[in-house]
């Protein structure tokens, strides 16, 4: 009988590259829902208004691409588990977030960060390293992330001019995915993080969230 390969750590980083690629050239997989903006203008931003909307929404690209590398890692880590399959799933519905933000962006007139391909290795790596620990601590890792998420998005939501129409709808259909993402996790059985994994994990979103807003 043949026996199923083992991935060593190097084989599953270089399994890494074609989601990687995919994420930063703006083809991720996606479920292929219809694009909450809309296919209409949209309302006229002010230079101010535009530049920061466009601001925030190339931090929630950013944040969507530490979500990609968060799930790929973490399915990879797994070991072909029923969880890794879940997180597979979730992988492609993020992508949807993903190609979202991207577009909002083209039409903002802006550009994603330049520092993607560094936000998708550090949360791979530390997607790999929750899903060899297990599926409840990477379940618990899945929770947290969308918890801050969560809250993040809502902060976003009510920094945006009131008339950019087209950006509000995008990131309140981000929240609702999010919120059932964290749901999920907690009902597969997510462990509680440790107080501190969870301030670390807030402190390096800030991080990303102050860096990504302007490169």
């Amino acid at each position: 009988m043949k026996m199923a390969r083992q991935y060593t750590i190097i084989d599953q980083l270089c399994l890494g590259f074609d989601p990687l690629l995919r994420a930063i050239a703006g083809s991720p997989k996606t479920t292929g829902r219809a694009y909450p903006g809309g296919s209409e203008k949209g309302a006229v931003l002010t230079p101010a208004e535009s530049k920061h909307a466009a601001g925030l929404m190339r931090v929630n690209h950013a944040g969507e691409i530490c979500a990609q590398a968060l799930y790929h890692g973490q399915a990879l880590g797994s070991r072909g588990s029923a969880t890794g399959e879940k997180l597979r799933q979730a992988a492609i519905e993020e992508g949807d977030h993903l190609a979202w933000c991207s577009q909002r962006l083209m039409e903002l007139g802006s550009h994603t960060s330049y520092l993607n391909p560094l936000w998708y290795w550090g949360s791979f790596c530390l997607g790999l390293t929750a899903g060899m620990a297990g599926d409840r601590w990477s379940l618990g890792f899945v929770a947290e992330t969308e918890k801050q998420v969560v809250k993040h998005l809502k902060g976003h939501l009510e920094q945006l001019p009131e008339k950019d129409e087209k950006s509000i709808r995008i990131l309140e259909q981000m929240q609702w995915d999010e919120e059932k993402h964290r749901q999920e996790a907690v009902h597969l059985g997510a462990a509680t993080l440790p107080q501190v994994v969870q301030k670390l994990m807030s402190w390096v979103s800030r991080v990303m969230v102050r860096t990504a807003y302007y490169i």
